[in-house]
């Protein structure tokens, strides 16, 4: 399997290519908003067939109007685009030789979603490293707390690569978020995470975060 994590510009994003070595089919994750600089380092021997959007926001999936109409004379299937149906919950998508399941995870958007792929959990705006995705209301950082939850009881190994470079590294696993994340160490109770949320600001120039 071919794997990719790609700066993509835009308030420092990320990108992603999975795409099979067997074949040179593959897969975007949130190719926005620099598409071209996102397709230079895809390279030409790799033909997308899905591009998947993490959730709606415009700075990952502006970069869907690139791969509109036919690509490459050959159609791409958009999984989680602006006004396409939100996936289910453990939804397989098989571009050839690859396996990429689709996770709930609600909260920062309401069409926000993950995509497993192998030892792979990439998290768009949902979880990133030492961080979580901004809500806007208590009913939407519920909704949040719900997902992250889902997200802490998969295997500890488990990669994680967020929507954006938020945090000290560049990706993280499950096992050091519920570690280190001062979110991930507050499911267990809904008020204290909230608090988090509404006290965040004070709380990193407390602790020396950026």
């Amino acid at each position: 399997m071919i794997f990719k994590q790609i700066n993509s510009g835009g308030d420092r994003n990320f990108a992603y290519l999975i795409a099979s070595e067997k074949t040179g089919n593959g897969a975007l994750v949130d190719p926005s908003p620099d598409v071209e600089k996102v397709m230079q380092s895809v390279g030409s021997n790799i033909r997308i067939r899905y591009v998947i959007n993490s959730h709606s926001h415009y700075d990952h999936s502006g970069g869907n109007d690139f791969f509109s109409g036919v690509y490459e004379k050959r159609p791409v299937t958009f999984i989680n685009a602006v006004n396409s149906v939100i996936p289910e919950d453990g939804d397989i998508i098989s571009p050839e030789d690859l396996k990429l399941e689709m996770i709930r995870t609600p909260g920062h958007t309401p069409d926000s979603i993950c995509i497993k792929s192998h030892n792979n959990l990439l998290t768009g705006d949902t979880l990133f490293v030492g961080k979580v995705g901004g809500t806007y209301s208590s009913e939407e950082a519920a909704e949040e707390f719900d997902s992250l939850r889902k997200l802490a009881e998969m295997d500890p190994v488990l990669q994680v690569w967020p929507g954006h470079d938020y945090g000290v590294r560049p990706y993280s696993t499950i096992g050091k978020e519920l570690e280190e994340n001062p979110f991930m160490k507050r499911l267990d109770d809904f008020e204290d995470f909230l608090w988090l949320k509404q006290n965040w600001a004070r709380y990193k120039a407390e602790h020396g975060i950026k």
